[in-house]
């Protein structure tokens, strides 16, 4: 939004966006008295007005001053109107090329009569196909809009994992699995307790989280640290780093600056007490058995997320453990590596994917947009033996809310 040429070109398409849907609008509202159309007219050009208005005078508000969660309301509804402008105009130019291949066949066939003949329907095509459009860009949105009541509805999902090589000792061992909390995205800090508190609830022997603490800077944890400084196990809490942790999506002044803010976050984890795992291992040993943790940092098979991981090193002393847990933020490294080459890991613990916040969950049947570029995206995937679970995400990020894809507390049971 910053980039003026960019955001020029985006308020263009807009106002392109807001003639065109208008069409629709009369269209549908043919039949309504005067007072009605005005009241129709008057809220969809409030709406639309409004949000233009805004992307104009960006340069000139302070935008960055602007609190927080002000900051991210404003800018999920712009978007959220215009991905709804962008589902209704799909059904619109489907009825324009529908009229265009009529009007066209009639100039080239029927040249004596005319091109549409609607007279005895009672309603025709283009009006159906007007209310099927604005009713899915208008549902998209108002769907978007509730979905900001879900940010902080955590969900516990509970699951038995069996493996026949898990040591006596660790039998029945419950791991609590969170993912992508970007604290930088809370407003509500009395919500984001009841979720730790929530946790706590699980009686947890180990919690694992597997990155993306904050969106970009360390500082965004600093009204969050006795929050999450609470979460406590007896075998220890252990971290990762994801994408996010490392300050890459922001211009800082100098690389001395960026790299002081990935000390300081490291420092982070080891304040709130969590063991944070940079392509290394560590044993954990209950009773008289002993298995591997092992925690890598970003490693992604897609070509716009950095690999900072170093699988070779993080493994390199483990092949005497009978049991093995991988911490690894990105699921594409799944399939690109840890199956690839390391098939002694036993269960692969990632994030990253959120489930877009978006989506459609019913037993059985799950679909989420993220699905169209990770394959692997949100629960439980096995390849043989191994096993590999996808957290949805304790936190958001972009999108303040969540549809149909709640955010997750894993409870993991191996038995």
């Amino acid at each position: 939004m910053r980039n003026s040429g960019f955001r020029l070109i985006i308020i263009g398409i807009m106002v392109l966006l807001d003639v065109y849907v208008f069409q629709a609008i009369k269209v549908v509202s043919h039949a309504a008295s005067p007072k009605w159309k005005l009241i129709i007219y008057g809220i969809y050009w409030t709406l639309s007005g409004a949000a233009i208005l805004t992307l104009v005078l960006l340069p000139f508000l302070n935008y960055d001053s602007w609190p927080r969660a002000v900051r991210t309301y404003v800018f999920a509804t712009i978007v959220g109107l215009f991905f709804a402008k962008i589902i209704a105009v799909v059904f619109l130019l489907l009825d324009d090329l529908r009229r265009l291949i009529q009007w066209a066949s009639g100039k080239l066939f029927f040249p004596n009569t005319e091109g549409e003949a609607i007279g005895s329907e009672k309603i025709s095509r283009s009006v159906f196909l007007s209310w099927v459009g604005l009713a899915a860009g208008g549902g998209l949105f108002a769907t978007l809009m509730y979905g900001f009541s879900n940010k902080y509805n955590y969900e516990v999902r509970k699951i038995q994992l069996a493996f026949n090589n898990l040591p006596q000792s660790f039998k029945g061992l419950r791991i609590v699995h969170i993912s992508d909390i970007h604290s930088g995205s809370f407003t509500n800090k009395k919500a984001v307790e009841k979720g730790v508190e929530l946790i706590l609830k699980q009686n947890p022997d180990i919690i694992c989280f597997t990155g993306d603490l904050v969106n970009d800077r360390s500082n965004e944890m600093e009204m969050f640290m006795d929050v999450f400084g609470r979460l406590k196990a007896p075998l220890g809490v252990y971290s990762i780093f994801g994408n996010h942790d490392y300050g890459d999506y922001v211009i800082w002044d100098n690389p001395d600056i960026k790299r002081t803010n990935l000390e300081n976050l490291k420092a982070v984890h080891a304040s709130l007490g969590w063991r944070l795992l940079m392509n290394e291992h560590v044993v954990i040993e209950r009773g008289e058995d002993q298995i591997a943790m092992l925690g890598i940092e970003n490693w992604s098979a897609k070509r716009n997320f950095a690999r900072y991981g170093r699988m070779a090193d993080a493994y390199a002393g483990t092949e005497k453990y009978p049991f093995k847990i991988l911490l690894s933020h990105d699921p594409s490294h799944w399939d690109a590596e840890v199956t690839m080459i390391y098939k002694d890991v036993d269960l692969m613990l990632a994030g990253h994917t959120h489930g877009m916040q978006f989506g459609v969950e019913v037993p059985g049947f799950k679909w989420s947009p993220v699905q169209y570029v990770y394959n692997k995206w949100a629960g439980l995937y096995e390849e043989g033996d191994q096993k590999l679970y996808v957290n949805r995400g304790f936190g958001f990020i972009g999108y303040p809310g969540r549809v149909g894809i709640l955010p997750e507390i894993t409870l993991i049971q191996l038995v």
